[in-house]
């Protein structure tokens, strides 16, 4: 596996995700913008990548894109809601 540190995010805004290619495997956090919002509606990682921290270099880039954007976040991700409320420092970004 390629090393974790070295993974590189980037937003997909015609998809509505955002994506990390990690050794020919596609993990997502998929979101939608709506009325000042961004719904994180899905995170999915390969189980080829799991526990390598790719979920939250997904999910740390989806969320200072809407605090840089003046958006406010709404969690529909388990894992989402998960993470927000594990790391303070986002907490003033829940919608």
């Amino acid at each position: 596996m390629s090393d974790p540190r070295t993974i590189t995010v980037r937003n997909d805004e015609k998809a509505g995700c955002y994506e990390a290619i990690v050794d020919d495997h596609r993990s997502v956090a998929e979101y939608t913008i709506e009325g000042g919002r961004m719904i994180l509606t899905h995170t999915f990682v390969p189980p080829e990548l799991r526990g390598f921290g790719v979920a939250e270099k997904l999910v740390r880039a989806a969320l200072a894109d809407a605090r840089a954007k003046g958006l406010k976040v709404v969690p529909d991700c388990s894992y989402v809601a998960k993470f927000i409320e594990r790391h303070a420092e986002f907490h003033d970004l829940r919608a």
